[in-house]
């Protein structure tokens, strides 16, 4: 299995247990059900997602990760200030996980657990870290560290409002987000 082949087979295997997530949650045994509908041994998923359900929740993740990267490298960052390249990062990363609601709304609980706190903490981290790289940031000194706290607490306060809002257009989200950014 080449690491190519990896990356499309664990994608895949995403894809597919996402239509069951909703219903029964981060679950090994909805990744192994997964992992069987695309025709994947239990071996290679033991390979593929070593620590199990953490691992397909990870993937989630970085497919989100991947949306926002490629959201940003289509727009025209040297047209837009600072602040609306990070609203656009955080935008289109929730764009994402709301066409995926309810397994999102399961991955937070997942990541709420005490157990998970580690876990979280990187993906937020790596999140922000991504959406300063990919509207240009190359800052290496302190700055490097402010920013990326700040975009965490703005990124993370913007998803806790955005799991409570109930409107099909997002507007209260995006408004939120915007107040978020200015302050």
């Amino acid at each position: 299995m080449s690491d190519t082949s990896s990356a499309d087979l664990r994608q895949a295997i995403l894809e597919a247990a996402l239509k069951d997530i909703p219903f029964d949650g981060w679950t090994n045994e909805v990744l192994r059900k997964a992992g069987e509908a695309k025709g994947v041994s239990l071996d290679e998923i033991d390979l593929l997602f070593p620590r199990g359900s953490v691992d397909l929740l990870e993937a989630f993740s970085h497919a989100a990760d991947v949306h926002m990267v490629r959201a940003l490298e289509s727009a025209d960052l040297a047209s837009l200030k600072i602040r609306q390249r990070i609203t656009l990062g955080v935008r289109s990363r929730i764009e994402f996980l709301q066409g995926h609601r309810e397994a999102s709304l399961r991955a937070a609980s997942v990541l709420a657990l005490p157990v998970h706190g580690v876990l979280a903490a990187q993906l937020l981290a790596r999140t922000v870290d991504l959406a300063w790289r990919g509207i240009g940031d190359t800052s290496t000194d302190f700055k490097f560290y402010t920013k990326r706290a700040t975009l965490s607490l703005v990124l993370s306060s913007t998803l806790f409002y955005w799991m409570s809002d109930e409107a099909e257009d997002l507007t209260p989200t995006w408004e939120f987000l915007d107040r978020r950014i200015e302050n």
